[in-house]
């Protein structure tokens, strides 16, 4: 591909694939894994035309570069992170790999290293990783307990404004509800006000779980806040605090976004339980984002045994039921998931893999684009239509078996209409910080 004629932001890309569900509706010739054949003009950073491939127009010589049927997609939305846990696993080694082990670990690791440096170095790190594989807009939940939560936000403050014009940025406070019934609850809810970010929390099943998210309800709605909770991340039957989340909701009448990311217990719970909730849920307008990766890799995990489920939530029966879900890649190289690179279609590829999300290619490419930007309040990003800027990546892979067959590490990422340098930071950058337990 003659990647001059991209530097030049004024061209046509011919005979491209995208996911019908990313293009705005019309009368697309779409193949059986939701894909048709499109000419996108970009002119000046901008998308101006998308039309069916073969579609004569009236062009004045501009260039034409020929995807050969190669897909393209938005860049992607991440919509579940957390940069400030991130690249610590060399100095934070989770050996049994369980949950509870890992939240140990990363309090340690917290206490031991997190001060300014550290957390900004590493979740620049993490930055970097997303912008070169294609990300634009991605949501972090940062540990926020006491004087952590000030540090958290004022390195998260400080990396938002100088990445504003390479990705849009949100973050999430991180503490157990129950923090919310404390005054310093409240002096937090306040530090995320004045950030303009997103309240948040972890429920746990306990007996002042209502009275827990009442109050943070009520925070909320008193500042104008979105609320993001982690919910039922556990094989644990029993454990229904999204259910609780949506009755609260429901109860509040709540008009902010609401997002719970995880719950793992709706998979392993009876039809009538996963019923009962799906129904609420919807009605309360919660939006799911499902963590794959990580989910496979803690849940299920016991010393000398084969797990014996994927971890995941009710991915499909939430889609059935009309409720909006996201996939996202969480956590990255800690004791959490010792394993991923931030890259979004690595993501997409884990998440059809454990999810069996092969049977609607259109809908699953909507959970790393139009689906994750929407759930974040971006409605205008992560789809290929006129008017939007021309932030796309472009793919060899000519159809999904392909493109998540092998490793598409030769994409080009385009963004305002130019291709960008896609060359990941070195791991070496970080050994000073990470390897500190082998010293």
């Amino acid at each position: 591909m003659n990647l001059s004629v991209l530097e030049t932001g004024t061209y046509w890309l011919k005979n491209a694939h995208v996911a019908v569900s990313l293009l705005s509706p019309g009368n697309w010739l779409v193949n059986r894994e939701g894909l048709t054949l499109v000419d996108i003009q970009v002119c000046a950073g901008t998308i101006q035309q998308v039309l069916p491939t073969f579609t004569k127009v009236e062009t004045d010589l501009e260039a034409e570069i020929d995807l050969r049927e190669g897909i393209i997609f938005p860049c992607f939305v991440d919509s579940h992170t957390h940069l400030d846990k991130g690249h610590v696993w060399e100095r934070a080694v989770n050996k049994e790999g369980s949950f509870d082990n890992a939240i140990a670990i990363i309090r340690q690791d917290a206490a031991d290293y997190w001060q300014p440096e550290d957390l900004y170095r590493r979740m620049e790190f993490g930055l970097q990783c997303s912008y070169a594989h294609g990300t634009q807009a991605l949501r972090t939940h940062l540990d926020a307990s006491g004087k952590q939560g000030i540090t958290g936000f004022q390195v998260f403050g400080e990396l938002k404004q100088q990445w504003s014009d390479r990705l849009t940025l949100q973050a999430v406070c991180l503490v157990s509800l129950d923090y919310f019934l404390t005054p310093a609850g409240d002096e937090l809810a306040d530090l995320v006000a004045a950030a303009g970010e997103i309240l948040g929390g972890v429920a746990y099943p306990n007996p002042e779980l209502e009275q827990q998210i009442d109050r943070i309800f009520i925070l909320a709605k008193e500042r104008g806040l979105d609320l993001d909770f982690h919910v039922d991340e556990t094989k644990d039957p029993e454990s229904r605090c999204l259910y609780s989340i949506a009755l609260a909701a429901i109860r509040h009448q709540f008009t902010g976004k609401i997002t719970c990311g995880h719950c793992c217990s709706l998979a392993v719970q009876s039809p009538e339980i996963l019923n009962q909730t799906l129904k609420v849920v919807q009605e309360a307008g919660i939006s799911i984002v499902s963590l794959p990766m990580c989910n496979m890799f803690l849940q299920d995990r016991e010393p000398d045994r084969t797990p014996r489920w994927r971890g995941v939530t009710a991915i499909q029966e939430l889609q059935g039921a009309g409720i909006p879900v996201a996939i996202a890649s969480d956590n990255c190289r800690d004791p959490f998931y010792s394993f991923g690179d931030h890259d979004m279609l690595e993501v997409l590829s884990q998440g059809v893999h454990i999810a069996h999300l092969d049977n609607s290619y259109s809908k699953t490419a909507a959970m790393v684009t139009t689906t994750a930007a929407t759930i974040m309040g971006f409605p205008k990003i992560g789809k290929i239509i006129r008017g939007t800027k021309a932030d796309l990546v472009l793919f060899r892979g000519r159809r999904y078996s392909e493109l998540l067959a092998r490793s598409q590490h030769d994409r080009i990422v385009i963004r305002n209409g130019k291709p960008i340098d896609t060359t990941l930071p070195d791991y070496s950058v970080l050994d000073d910080l990470v390897l500190v337990e082998q010293l």
